[in-house]
């Protein structure tokens, strides 16, 4: 019989785990091409506004394939529920045998995510960050800055938001952990003040402008998953030095890359992608002075990664 674990299982397993470097180790494997990966399935949703996507793969010769649903209603946070939902399915991939639940109610996707968005910063930001500015002050925009807390020593922090209140629970939430927060509705104010900053929200309309970006900046962005949504100003693409995609053939479809292309300012040619950049220190920043930009469109060896390291805690004790 198949196992559950529920969410507050893997709230309380993900605390022993190393996220961040299971998702690299799932991005080489994914561009040396010992990850299936088909499109992604996707369902939009107009009234009210949310998606939901449907991944799955698997990594070559390894024992499991999974498959995960996910969603986000961003409207739910006026009804008092959580924006996202969610599970996995892990199966033996020898057997197909149904072995593993988790009822992650999207919890993992959200952390996958920002472990993504640690990897990226890893490898592509600045040596030294002076200040780090997030747009979104939902719970990816918050998760995004604990887990660059292992990878950037910066606790200037500057984050964007819709409201007011959802700033202000943002500042409360993050300055016990030690971070100097100031809050903003200027895109502006981030973009001249930060180099790094990471995009995580579910717009359809450009946050920031390529007159607006500066040298020397790192941009990580993850919210535009969809066709629909867009983060970057198509021209931030055509100015930056390098534009790394977490999947090529998935960016060429959703996200910053696809809507750079989509104006005629980017060519797939200029594109490089993460788990090659993560092995190859010549694809990685080579200077202070470079504008990168990485699109996070969210890859179900992601999805992978995260639930065996789960799974295996918990009933393997590894």
């Amino acid at each position: 019989m198949a196992k559950i674990i529920n969410l507050s299982q893997i709230r309380e397993v993900i605390e022993k785990l190393d996220p961040i470097m299971a998702i690299e180790e799932g991005f080489v494997a994914y561009s040396k091409g010992r990850v299936v990966v088909p499109p992604v399935g996707e369902l939009i949703f107009n009234d009210p506004p949310g998606d939901a996507h449907i991944k799955y793969g698997y990594i070559i010769n390894d024992d499991y394939y999974l498959i995960k649903i996910a969603s986000g209603f961003y409207e739910n946070v006026k009804k008092g529920l959580p924006p996202n939902a969610g599970l996995m399915l892990l199966f033996n991939q020898k057997t197909g045998e149904l072995v593993c639940i988790l009822l992650d109610e999207g919890f993992l996707t959200n952390v996958r995510t920002a472990a993504a968005g640690a990897v990226a910063a890893k490898y592509m930001a600045p040596k030294m960050v002076h200040r780090i500015g997030i747009f979104g002050a939902g719970t990816q925009g918050k998760l995004q800055l604990e887990y660059l807390n292992s990878i950037i020593n910066c606790k200037d922090v500057i984050v964007w938001g819709v409201n007011q209140e959802e700033l202000d629970a943002y500042k409360a939430n993050m300055e016990p952990r030690g971070y100097v927060v100031e809050t903003t509705f200027e895109a502006n104010d981030i973009a001249s003040t930060c180099n790094l900053i990471v995009t995580a929200t579910p717009t359809k309309t450009a946050l920031l402008n390529a007159d607006q970006i500066r040298k020397g900046t790192h941009i990580t962005a993850m919210g535009s998953d969809t066709p629909e949504k867009n983060e970057l100003d198509p021209a931030i693409l055509q100015k930056a030095d390098i534009v790394i995609a977490d999947s090529i053939s998935q960016c060429l479809e959703r996200g910053e890359i696809y809507q750079a292309i989509k104006a005629g300012v980017l060519k797939k040619q200029q594109i490089v992608e993460l788990g090659n950049v993560i092995a190859q220190k010549d694809l990685q920043r080579s200077s202070d002075e470079q504008i990168s930009v990485v699109d996070l469109t969210g890859v179900a060896v992601q999805d992978i990664q995260i639930a065996k390291a789960v799974y295996k805690s918990i009933f393997f004790n590894f």
